[in-house]
């Protein structure tokens, strides 16, 4: 589980995101969207322990991601838009390294590789070049780094960014089988597959939350991307209101 309370981040006089709370519960995928420079990529750095918070606070499974940030950290798999691979090493030795940094044993490590390699469809490619590989496949091994030691949350930004059709279906379907046990936070642009995997969305503006509803409650109104359309293009009043409601 993962609670967001009151975040605030301030850059010199710029508010990148002001008082953002909400809750991401495990066994669900929250869907969280917003326009560029709306606060996204900002609030989850600050979730997954890359960036601390001017104000507010956020808890991972009970830990506070501030206080007790390496027990918070183990306890995250995080993917960026653009995955932190050394383009040097074969796909295998770098998932060896990212497990080893993140405390696992040589014994645990090479198991859990297995199993990533094979949930990732990455087997065929195990032993070759990161630099080599197409983009597609770099978006899938950045996943594979995200679950090599088996956390309890798991934050995607643009899982699905340069894969073709096949790969995507094949990815969300791998998301889906997370969330079963997981707590999983998704953010993307591509909005029908959010409709496709999310069971509540979180709508971000300006750096404020704008809504935060089930999937159902939310389209009720139109379709995700006409709800999401409005929303976006509302004043600040009248987002507060819609919240306050």
């Amino acid at each position: 589980m993962v609670e967001v309370s009151h975040l605030t981040k301030i850059y010199g006089e710029l508010r990148a995101i002001q008082d953002v709370s909400f809750t991401a519960r495990r066994g669900e995928i929250l869907g969280f969207l917003g326009p560029n420079g709306a606060g996204k990529t900002t609030t989850m750095r600050i979730i997954a322990g890359f960036m601390r918070a001017s104000k507010g606070t956020v808890t991972i499974e009970g830990f506070d991601v501030f206080r007790d940030s390496y027990q918070a950290r183990q306890r995250i798999g995080y993917l960026p838009e653009n995955p932190p691979l050394y383009h040097d090493m074969t796909v295998s030795s770098y998932l060896i390294f990212v497990g080893r940094i993140k405390g696992g044993g040589k014994k645990e490590v090479r198991r859990a590789i297995d199993g990533v390699l094979e949930k990732c469809s990455l087997t065929d490619v195990a032993s070759r070049l990161i630099k080599h590989l197409s983009k597609g496949y770099r978006q899938r091994l950045g996943l594979a780094q995200a679950l090599i030691h088996n956390p309890p949350v798991v934050i995607l930004d643009e899982p699905t960014l340069g894969l073709d059709p096949k790969q995507a279906v094949e990815i969300r379907g791998l998301i889906r089988e997370l969330s079963r046990d997981r707590t999983v936070i998704l953010s993307t642009h591509f909005l029908p597959e959010v409709s496709q995997l999310c069971a509540r969305v979180v709508i971000i503006n300006e750096g404020k939350i704008a809504v935060e509803q089930t999937l159902t409650e939310l389209t009720r109104g139109g379709s995700l991307e006409e709800v999401f359309l409005r929303t976006i293009a509302k004043e600040p009043s009248e987002r507060d209101s819609q919240v306050e409601e």
